[in-house]
């Protein structure tokens, strides 16, 4: 029975004669999907199936007929004929200011062959109506034999399967070509789409009209080619160029419309700020941020910047910020708008003014800026002839498309045929790749990419996966992890031995399967900031008040949970934490409105900005409101405004609170003795007194250790724990409201404890100081640093051609400065999530990265972005080193060293390994390359080795140490003094032996007060030396700097509260010292 019923089913062998695409019609889906998305609907209506596609033989368009016929054995270049059902599209919305008649597509007329009547097919495919699930159903296939009255038979298959409904209103379709915008209508027919922030969409405009949109223009000015090629290229090269401009234009428009979501991002606790972020946005504009903020693709947006992705948008970002946005990025106080800016803003609306204006007044200046419009009308109606923006198109060489040509299809399509084309895809992609400069490494990690594919549809899983691996060297951004896990997981036993004999391979084979991936451990979620709903312990304030934006530091924040919990419970309830935070926020608020007069302006530097303004109060010097900026006190005089200066903060010599008699009663006065002037400022601030006393105090104890200390961090704490004050007292509003707020009084409690000063040869040697970790949450310790010199170079902008520092902190993290001003140039990226050992200048593009988590990782010095790595260590990379000989941008090798004792020689352009050997002791911490010879500093002696691996010499720790036990743990070579230099562990001098016979016992140089050596580095005819020691029977770090010649400590250099970890040498000039990281912070100091 199962024989006859198989047989009975079967299909005999026919021509096709037509293939038909039903279900259900389109509109019918839209209702459906929001009755759909309601919650508690279980059952749902069929709907009426109908005719969507029909497919009919020879599957070929008309125009392929006769090529068909003509070449039949090029069966794989013709294409199916269809017979489309096209259905009326809604009608495009006819916007004003746009020209030319809409074009809706009429209804095509369906032939079908045969005489084939499809009236009765949708009832045969669905008896019963299309079926709409709540949830997933199998697909199904049944059979339908079709007699007429003469008995003649039809044979057909219907395949039904499900598909998933996706809601689709509210996506908006803009037609470039015709000017239209249509969009997917739901049930309210009246879509609002809000227009583009004006600013933004004023400026897009400029750039597009200045666009050379039409080629013939382009080029009228240009001799006409009687050379037909020549003037195709020229065409392809003008619309190259042209296609670029509108990515870039059209990218600055996102980047100008969005620039400012960074600055309402908490990254440690992934929160966006999106309420404070609406308030800070035109109120016109207030309607387009509020239905984009609800979008799944800005969320994705937010993910990427949470996760500080290095995209198309994060690089124009950095290419158009502004050098006070990059000055901003080191400061750790709040935001206020400069002096520079307030005076931006009034040029901008007098430019309004002037406009306005059809004659000349008098007291211009008198006469109240008008505000801009609210909103224009549209985007396409915008008028640009008041838009100050800059409306210059970013000159951007296109880059040249690169062309692939697959090889042709074999027919039939048998196993033989399609590995023969497999075959042909490898064989091209290899010689495409043979072709390749070196330093194309974008075209060639897509080469690889295409061909590990091909490896796997061969079956060949280790040639795939060695493709694969490549892309780590090449662009680890397109890096198939869950594919390459899938692949590994198939491999059969004798594959898998096979592939872990390989190292590369065995390492990736442990990363993927042993380690989760790096980009699963991703956090991607992200939360909208909320004010808290119940009492908070310390850590959870501390959390919400980083999350809120107002400040991240923690023992900041420690300090305000002190202010605010004086006399009760140390917990904070919910009101307290509202009445605070808006309390910060409308005075945050309030600075943005400050605006100073021309008079006042003149007086103050540009990157000046005001704190806080008193009440008015009388003083000796007049009537008027008391401002303080980061710099000074000044009085802003009422009737006539005008600026009389009260004092620089680093002039100040006495601060006192006292009263002053008025009539019967004693009013509160603040009176500030400066050093250039005899008489004492006197100023009557009544209720404010007491804390402006200490906001004064404050910021004046915080200038005084920035001068001492050459720190202006601290003048940029100090600012923070005065507005913190104010918000206090603003607060809690009771009595005791000076008292909490003198919580916050660090630094004046810091100037009376403890002593200021610095050592005088300290203080003559260190210039400046400067905190990589400003805006984390705790200090990081700084792991290593990098000089790089500056160099112009077509492709970089002036900045971009600076000199910087590059730090690297806790975890992997990696900070740019520039060199030229000590301002940041880059924001911290990751380089994996282990500690750095050590960072060196490959060519003037790379700088390369070794890590504890044996990768190094290669930074493009031009993107900031690091899509490439090295993984042919086992273990810890412990030193990088350059040709010796080579410098900067000529040197093609680098040399690599781990702690398992292997050292690898890297050609710079290929990144392939060159050389390579193995140190039988192991524990390799650092290499030199000196006379073509390599210098291995293990714990237990410094070999002498040949770039082949061969042991030359050998000076063991044990032949001159045999009384304790120590280690080698650092060492330098003098080649003019024909010395090595080198410190051990648990001794408190340093060691230096001759060159000429290593066997000689060596010279010794103690250092006083040293608990331990870290580091050491040769500058010019001196040896520094980083360490931890005391000072003043305090734990310090110290520098010791010894003179080569003489061998005698010339300086001892105590600048860091932690141990020094890591020391460079900037061009011989200067030295850079960081520290660890309870205090994470750099030196830089002058060298002799």
């Amino acid at each position: 029975m199962a024989e006859a019923a198989s047989q009975h089913l079967s299909l005999p062998s026919r021509l096709l004669e037509l293939c038909a695409l039903l279900g259900a019609p389109r509109d019918s889906l839209r209702g459906l999907e929001q009755v759909a998305q309601k919650k508690g609907v279980k059952h749902l209506s069929a709907l009426d199936p109908e005719v969507l596609s029909i497919f009919v033989p020879p599957f070929i368009c008309k125009g392929d007929s006769q090529m068909a016929g003509a070449n039949c054995g090029t069966l794989g270049k013709t294409r199916r004929r269809s017979f489309r059902k096209k259905r009326e599209r809604p009608r495009p919305e006819q916007w004003k200011g746009l020209s030319g008649p809409s074009r809706v597509p009429e209804p095509e007329d369906v032939t079908v062959p045969g005489g084939v009547d499809l009236l009765a097919l949708p009832q045969l495919c669905f008896p019963g109506g299309v079926c709409v699930a709540t949830e997933p159903k199998e697909d199904r296939v049944h059979f339908l034999v079709l007699t007429d009255v003469c008995g003649n038979r039809t044979y057909g298959v219907v395949a039904q399967y499900y598909r998933p409904l996706h809601e689709a209103d509210g996506l908006v379709l803009v037609n470039i070509d015709h000017g239209s915008i249509t969009y997917s209508k739901s049930t309210d027919d009246n879509v609002d789409i809000p227009d583009v922030p004006l600013l933004a969409a004023q400026t897009f405009i400029q750039r597009v009209q200045s666009l050379q949109l039409h080629h013939e223009l382009h080029a009228a000015h240009l001799l006409s080619s009687t050379d037909l090629n020549e003037a195709q290229a020229h065409r392809r090269a003008w619309q190259q160029k042209l296609n670029c401009q509108i990515q870039q234009t059209t990218l600055q428009l996102l980047v100008s419309i969005f620039r400012d979501v960074k600055n309402h991002l908490n990254y440690e606790h992934r929160v966006f700020n999106s309420e404070e972020f609406l308030k800070t946005r035109a109120a016109g504009d207030h309607q387009f941020y509020k239905q984009v903020l609800d979008t799944y693709m800005f969320h994705s947006f937010l993910k990427a910047r949470l996760n500080r992705r290095m995209d198309a948008f994060a690089q124009m970002d950095l290419d158009t910020q502004s050098e006070e946005d990059r000055i901003n990025g080191t400061l750790v106080s709040p935001r206020r708008p400069t002096v520079e800016k307030i005076a931006s803003r009034k040029s901008s609306h007098l430019q309004v003014t002037h406009r306005r204006m059809v004659v000349s007044m008098p007291n211009l200046q008198d006469i109240a800026m008008p505000e801009l419009a609210p909103r224009n009308s549209s985007l396409r109606l915008t008028d640009t002839a008041g838009c100050t923006g800059s409306s210059a198109v970013l000159n951007v060489t296109p880059k040249s498309p690169y062309t692939f040509k697959i090889p042709e299809i074999h027919f039939p399509l048998v196993s033989e045929c399609v590995q023969a084309y497999y075959a042909d895809f490898v064989t091209l992609l290899s010689k495409a790749m043979d072709f390749l400069a070196p330093d194309n490494s974008l075209l060639l990690a897509r080469y690889f990419y295409l061909r590990g594919l091909v490896h796997l549809m061969q079956g060949q899983l280790l040639s795939a996966l060695l493709d694969f691996q490549n892309l780590y060297k090449t662009d680890i951004r397109i890096f198939p992890a869950d594919l390459v896990k899938r692949t590994v997981e198939s491999m059969s036993a004798p594959e898998r031995a096979q592939a872990e004999r390989a190292p590369e391979l065995m390492r990736l084979i442990s990363e993927i399967l042993d380690k989760p991936h790096e980009a699963s451990k991703l956090d991607d979620h992200v939360k909208n900031f909320e004010l808290p709903k119940e009492y908070m312990q310390l850590d959870d304030f501390m959390k919400r008040v980083q999350e809120s934006g107002i400040v991240k530091d923690a023992s900041t924040i420690q300090r305000l949970f002190e202010a605010l919990t004086v006399g009760q419970q140390k917990q904070i309830d919910p009101e307290t934490f509202k009445d605070f935070y808006n309390c910060w926020k409308e005075t945050e608020a309030e600075a943005q409105e400050v605006s100073l007069p021309w008079l006042v302006m003149e007086h103050l530097d540009k990157n000046e900005c005001v704190y806080k303004l008193s009440s008015s109060v009388r003083t000796n010097l007049g009537v008027g409101k008391i401002a303080m900026t980061q710099k000074r006190l000044f009085l802003l005089t009422e009737g006539r405004p005008g600026y009389v200066e009260i004092s620089t903060f680093r002039n100040i010599e006495e601060v006192r609170s006292t009263s002053t008699a008025f009539l019967l009663r004693r009013i509160p006065a603040l009176k500030i003795k400066v050093a250039s002037k005899k008489e004492v400022f006197e100023a009557n601030l009544k209720t404010e007194c007491d804390l402006w006393h200490l906001m004064v105090k404050e910021m004046w104890a915080g200038k005084k250790l920035a001068d001492d200390h050459k720190d202006p961090q601290y003048v940029q704490q100090a600012l923070t724990h005065v507005l913190l004050m104010d918000a206090v007292v603003g607060t809690l509003q009771s009595p005791g409201a000076i008292y909490a707020a003198s919580k916050l009084s660090y630094f004046d409690k810091m100037r009376k404890e403890v002593p200021m000063g610095l050592p005088k040869t300290t203080v003559e040697t260190l210039k400046h100081k400067i905190n990589p970790s400003a805006g984390e949450m705790f200090p990081q310790a700084v792991d290593a640093l990098l000089y790089t010199p500056g160099h112009l170079d077509p492709a970089e902008k002036v900045e971009d051609a600076h000199p910087k520092l590059w730090c690297a902190l806790s975890d992997g993290k990696v900070t740019v400065f520039d060199a030229s001003s000590w301002t940041i140039h880059q924001h911290s990226f990751k380089v994996g999530t282990a500690k750095v050992n050590c960072m060196v200048m490959a060519d003037q593009n790379q700088v390369w990265v070794g890590s504890e988590d044996s990768v190094i990782y290669i930074i493009n010095v031009h993107s900031m972005s690091c899509n490439k790595q090295l993984t042919d260590h086992c273990s810890s990379v412990t030193d990088l080193i350059v040709q010796d000989g080579q410098r900067v941008p000529r040197c093609s090798e680098v040399y690599s060293c781990s702690m398992d004792g292997t050292v690898l020689a890297w050609n710079v352009s290929t990144l392939q390994v060159t050389g390579r050997f193995q140190l039988s002791s192991g524990g390799l911490t650092s290499i030199r390359l000196h006379g073509g010879r390599l210098w291995c500093c293990t714990g237990n002696s410094i070999m002498v080795m040949t770039t082949n691996g061969f042991l030359c010499q050998e000076l063991k720790i044990e032949e001159h140490f045999k009384d304790i036990s120590t280690s080698f743990l650092a060492f330098q070579l003098l080649p003019e003094q024909e010395q090595l230099w080198a410190a051990c562990a648990g001794r408190s001098e340093v060691y230096i032996w001759s060159l000429k016979d290593l066997a000689q016992l060596p010279q010794r140089v103690p250092l006083k007060d040293c608990s331990e050596i870290i580091c050491m580095i040769r500058v010019k005819k001196q040896v520094w030396v980083g360490s931890r020691g005391l000072w003043q029977g305090t734990p310090r770090g110290k520098i010791y700097v010894i003179d080569a010649e003489r061998k005698t400590v010339e300086k001892e250099l105590v600048a860091h509260t932690d141990t020094v970890r890591t020391l460079c040498s900037a061009e011989d000039r200067y030295v850079l010292s960081g520290s660890g990281r309870e205090e994470g912070k750099i030196a830089i100091w002058k060298g002799e």
